[in-house]
């Protein structure tokens, strides 16, 4: 059995979509990130970076005490390792996908997370921050059509680099992302999302994100961007 340690956001989201693609068992442990619960000295123990996803695996294949693992791309290399799925085992295949997810959690992720915050939730805005961070996001969207533009996933077959860029391009509505000007990642984007796992992994935890649909309080606003935040 795997604890998830999880809240549904993108980085969330990769996760559960790949347990769920995956086929192996789990159980949900919420940290509510607006409540400062990645932050308690118990969920530091497991992630020293005080952020979620989080998996406790309490079968790990060497037999022996139940091992923790953090961050995202790291988890579901780990997943696939463990599974024998998602992740090719040639050099070749191996250093594509591991590409894709290394280009994910270094690029698409942090620039399309920088662009929500600015843009969405900042109290201040500041142009030049969304300009900046709008321009990147695009650029990288730019990136993924033209991966995409000769293949139905990103590497050879669907793989961990699918679950890792899916749960992102998720949120092109609310940055005000034209799908329109991307087609081959809106017709990816619209093919996935009809994978039964991928979308049970989607919905999971669908009533906390209606709880925080309103957007995030002072208190959450302290937990998750910090008193210096805009």
């Amino acid at each position: 059995m795997i604890d998830l340690h999880y809240w549904p956001t993108p980085n969330g989201w990769k996760v559960s979509i790949a347990l769920e693609e995956m086929e192996l068992p789990y159980r949900v442990v919420p940290v509510n990130i607006g409540r400062g619960e990645q932050l308690r000295p118990a969920f530091l123990a497991i992630s020293p970076n005080g952020r979620m996803p989080v998996i406790v695996d309490h079968a790990p294949a060497d037999g022996g005490t139940p091992l923790s693992v953090f961050e995202s791309g790291a988890i579901l290399v780990y997943l696939a390792e463990k599974s024998g799925r998602f992740l090719p085992r040639d050099a070749r295949g191996r250093s594509d996908v591991l590409e894709w997810l290394m280009w994910q959690m270094g690029g698409l992720g942090p620039m399309l997370g920088q662009h929500g915050h600015f843009a969405l939730y900042a109290q201040e805005k500041i142009p030049y921050a969304i300009e900046r961070y709008r321009g990147e996001a695009l650029r990288l969207y730019g990136v993924l059509d033209r991966r995409l533009a000769d293949r139905e996933h990103v590497c050879r077959a669907y793989s961990i680099a699918d679950m890792m860029c899916w749960p992102w391009v998720v949120t092109y509505k609310a940055q005000g992302i034209d799908l329109g000007a991307f087609p081959n990642v809106r017709r990816w984007y619209d093919a996935l999302k009809q994978r039964p796992a991928l979308r049970r992994g989607y919905d999971l935890g669908k009533e906390l994100r209606r709880a925080t649909a309103a957007g995030p309080d002072e208190a959450a606003r302290e937990h998750l961007f910090g008193k210096r935040a805009g």
